[in-house]
């Protein structure tokens, strides 16, 4: 086993995990996981099994995009996205800034209410104490994807007669409650993302100095597929490939 402090992170830090989309109706007769939005993640979809869409909503409008095995679909933050199976969806997920989804880079679409409230917030949304995504159990999961479908679909109903003001009132409530987390998030990211950043500069330097130190450290490492139990997440079940860097060689 290589020394933990020797081992990188995923490419760029990213952050990687399988999902297996819920395949329960919501509230609105469609079967699928729970509309949220992210604040400082781009997050991509790698279609590997089943059928089904992405719906997103943000200042270009209502989408439904069609997920289907090979296809790609990625999505910049403050895009309101919500998955829905059409048979056996299944998601090979790569996320940027690794670390931060799971320390809650995330606001549901509850209804205006819930989001106005901190309190009520996170008791409906049913995170672990540490605020991350997991939900406790499926009752809970199921709870808070059926809220966040309510709310989603109002704002979709708002935004269809105010345009960019409801999104905007959306994304105010939605700061309010993630504006506590920040501090904890711009540690994640400096030893993480920005860290390898830094880390490609450094042996740019060393290459041009003609230093090879880094090359003589070359190695690969490898993870097996994730283990159960499979954790509860926002969309479906997640095989998270942790602990991210905790790696061995191949």
């Amino acid at each position: 086993m290589t020394d933990n402090n020797a081992i990188p992170p995923f490419p760029a830090a990213i952050g990687v995990t399988h999902l297996r989309v819920y395949d329960t109706l919501a509230p609105d007769g469609l079967v699928g996981g729970s509309p949220h939005v992210h604040f400082l993640c781009t997050e991509l979809y790698i279609v590997i099994g089943g059928y089904g869409a992405v719906q997103t909503l943000s200042a270009a409008g209502f989408r439904e995009i069609a997920l289907e095995p090979g296809r790609l679909v990625w999505f910049t933050p403050g895009t309101i996205h919500r998955l829905i199976n059409h048979g056996q969806l299944e998601l090979q997920i790569v996320m940027q800034n690794a670390g931060l989804p799971e320390a809650g880079d995330f606001v549901l679409t509850f209804p205006e209410p819930l989001l106005a409230d901190g309190s009520a917030y996170f008791e409906a949304a049913s995170l672990s104490p540490r605020g991350e995504v997991y939900a406790s159990s499926e009752r809970a999961a199921m709870r808070r994807r059926d809220l966040a479908v309510e709310g989603f679909n109002e704002l979709r109903r708002r935004y269809d007669e105010e345009g960019q003001v409801a999104l905007d009132r959306f994304y105010d409530l939605a700061v309010r409650l993630i504006r506590p987390k920040l501090d904890s998030w711009r540690n994640v990211w400096e030893h993480g993302p920005l860290a390898a950043a830094h880390a490609t500069g450094t042996q740019l330097a060393a290459l041009a100095a003609g230093h090879i130190g880094h090359l003589q450290r070359g190695d690969a490492y490898v993870l097996p597929a994730p283990a159960a139990p499979r954790r509860l997440g926002v969309c479906g079940t997640l095989g998270v490939y942790l602990p991210e860097g905790a790696l061995q060689p191949a």
